[in-house]
């Protein structure tokens, strides 16, 4: 399972000219799931997410969490995450996740932040969204955690 992070002053998505989801300061986690991932990776990257230290202290010192700074979580499910880029001028997807295993899967991630005491918002799995971003800094950064060799 693979998060792409963005530190932001807001975020939203969009389906079909509803909004879907939205967060003032905090974080849109872009979420894909690959063959192999399960519900302990997702709340461990959930656990991850919520105690991450991406926003500045008073000193300026990146040592706050989401948690730390009273901010939400958009949770957009982005299974491109897991484009096979090597060959050719178009991507594969194969090592995306099974549509039906990953709509779970971010589901947990979901739920386990919320657990964890991040509000969230999220878009919708499988849409055609329109996610829109003041990204604060920028500040990007990618997470992941893969399942271990079976056996």
């Amino acid at each position: 399972m693979k998060i792409l992070l963005q530190r932001c002053l807001e975020g939203s998505v969009t389906v079909d000219g509803d909004v879907t989801g939205a967060i003032e300061r905090g974080l849109v986690a872009l979420v894909g799931t690959t063959r192999g991932d399960d519900e302990p990776i997702a709340r461990r990257l959930a656990e991850r997410v919520a105690g991450y230290r991406l926003f500045p202290d008073e000193t300026g010192r990146t040592n706050r969490s989401v948690r730390d700074i009273g901010g939400a979580v958009l949770v957009v499910p982005q299974f491109t995450l897991y484009a096979n880029t090597r060959k050719g001028t178009r991507p594969s997807f194969t090592r995306a996740g099974p549509p039906d295993e990953a709509r779970e899967l971010v589901r947990i991630f979901e739920e386990a932040l919320q657990g964890h005491g991040i509000p969230t918002a999220a878009g919708v799995f499988g849409a055609d969204m329109k996610v829109a971003l003041i990204n604060d800094g920028p500040f990007t950064v990618e997470l992941e955690l893969v399942a271990p060799p079976a056996g």
